[in-house]
């Protein structure tokens, strides 16, 4: 992994020198675990063009040893914050211009580096690390696959034990249950359970008392976190759970066949925003477009939501490596929704899907749980 790490920081380095950048602050935990393997919190980097420095506390000492070996360390005194100690390393270290993660940083840490840092000018920055993140190397697929795997592993469990007289709240712990007892480290996100008409709700949170027998299918939006870098995955499937009426099969034939449309889109050097238009446009002919209006995907790695997004004109072109959720869904108040979602690899000469369970729907029919 040594190697690993140090590609990202050359490449996170040559961005830098793009942006004429002396050094970079890193403060966001999943940059600073990127780039050094560390994860632990309440610590930053300061990357410069020819040397890295980790900033933490007494806490991480034997952490910052056993997981970054050879890595240059600086233990703040608990007498002063991050940001304090930062404004004064930032001073002696004879950098000029210095960037920062303006989506990581709080005004209040700014004021207090720039206060301590004299002369040294701090630069805003966004994205420098995210874009080299977004293309994943063999290790990080390698984990992406794994979480994928047990998360599929975890809704096959919970569908075969399938209850009637569960409610939506029983189903997400479950999920969260079955996840950590196959190895994970917990829950990609909490997970989305929503029976009926609240699958129109796109972030429904489970509600106790809802029970799945109460509609005719069930949305679940879920996926597993691996440690201990948080690796994760995210998948979306609708389970049937009563009737398949002839509305239902319309708009879920829809929102599979979009999404199959997007997926055979997917290679090297098409931009997010062409991707997004194959399902969106499929979508709209149909006369629901007014009913999908979040992004069709994004990123996924070591956060739940990474470069690239995927959503109207987005001009990001794809590269080999990127992982990607493809998500298209119809939302009708008072009826429900449907979303399927599947996490794709971009590859060099087109695309793999890495999820695998079913989603056409004579399967899910089949799979009704109870039949």
């Amino acid at each position: 992994m040594a190697d690993a790490f140090a590609r990202r920081v050359e490449a996170v380095r040559s961005r830098m020198r793009a942006e004429k950048l002396d050094a970079l602050l890193v403060t966001h935990p999943p940059n600073v675990s990127y780039l050094t393997g560390f994860t632990g919190d309440s610590s930053a980097v300061l990357l410069g063009t020819d040397r890295s420095v980790i900033v933490s506390d007494f806490r991480y000492e034997t952490q910052l040893r056993d997981e970054c070996p050879g890595q240059e360390c600086h233990i703040r005194p608990s007498s002063k914050t991050l940001a304090q100690e930062l404004g004064e390393v930032l001073a002696g270290f004879g950098w000029r211009s210095v960037g920062f993660e303006s989506a990581s940083l709080s005004v209040l840490d700014w004021e207090t580096i720039r206060n301590g840092c004299g002369s040294v000018e701090l630069r805003s920055t966004a994205g420098v690390v995210e874009e080299v993140r977004a293309v994943k190397d063999e290790a990080e697929i390698a984990a992406i696959r794994r979480a994928i795997d047990l998360a599929e592993q975890v809704f096959e469990r919970v569908r075969h034990g399938w209850s009637g007289h569960w409610d939506e709240a029983e189903v997400a712990n479950r999920l969260e249950s079955e996840l950590r007892s196959l190895g994970a480290a917990g829950s990609a996100f909490p997970p989305i359970v929503a029976v009926g008409p609240r699958s129109a709700l796109p972030h429904a949170r489970p509600e106790p008392g809802v029970r799945v027998d109460s509609g005719d299918f069930t949305l679940i939006d879920w996926g597993a976190c691996l440690g201990p870098m948080p690796y994760r995955s995210d998948l979306t499937r609708v389970i049937v759970t009563g009737k398949v009426t002839p509305r239902f099969e319309e708009i879920y034939g829809i929102v599979v066949e979009a999404q199959r449309r997007a997926i055979a889109s997917i290679r090297p050097g098409i931009s997010a925003g062409e991707v997004d238009a194959q399902a969106r446009s499929y979508i709209q002919e149909a006369g629901f477009g007014r009913f999908f209006d979040h992004g069709l995907g994004h990123g996924i790695g070591l956060e739940i939501h990474e470069a690239p997004r995927l959503r109207k004109d987005a001009a990001e072109v794809l590269r080999p490596g990127m992982v990607l959720t493809i998500e298209p869904g119809i939302y009708l108040p008072d009826w429900g929704g449907i979303r399927i979602e599947d996490d794709v690899l971009v590859t060099p000469d087109g695309c793999e899907c890495l999820s695998r369970l079913p989603r056409d729907l004579d399967r899910i029919r089949d799979d009704t749980p109870g039949a």
